[in-house]
């Protein structure tokens, strides 16, 4: 035997909006916890942002002074290469090597000797401007 019974429940549903008062104790009370969490959190911007700005110009100077070692090492090394480049044994040996030029000899080499000039017997003007006449 089998009996089918059909059950049919109504619920009343009152769509109707629940009207509740403003609490102003609480709404006071979560404006008090803003403020609050707010000046934290602004103080706590105020004590970071100048702690995170050292920390900064540290890494600044940290890599210019790498920057300093590297172009200091460099220049090093530059001069190094321009001492040895022109030392006169390395140019005299390149001289000879590369360009195949000899040493002078003595036949070759003219000694000039510095004489003075025979002065004009008329310098009056540039006698008196070397004893402080004029100028």
């Amino acid at each position: 035997m089998s009996i089918d019974l059909e059950f049919a429940i109504k619920k009343d549903i009152r769509n109707n909006p629940v009207i509740r008062e403003v609490d102003t104790q609480q709404k006071r009370e979560f404006q008090q916890t803003v403020t609050i969490v707010a000046l934290v959190v602004a103080m706590l911007l105020f004590w970071a942002w100048p702690h995170l700005e050292v920390m900064k110009s540290g890494y600044k100077i940290e890599e210019v002074r790498q920057l300093l070692e590297d172009a200091t090492a460099r220049n090093r090394h530059l001069r190094l290469e321009l001492e040895t480049a022109t030392a006169p044994q390395i140019v005299d040996e390149r001289a000879r090597r590369t360009l195949h030029l000899v040493a002078p000899t003595e036949k070759d080499t003219i000694i000039l000797e510095l004489v003075q000039p025979a002065r004009p017997t008329n310098t009056v003007v540039a006698d008196a401007r070397r004893a402080g006449g004029g100028q």
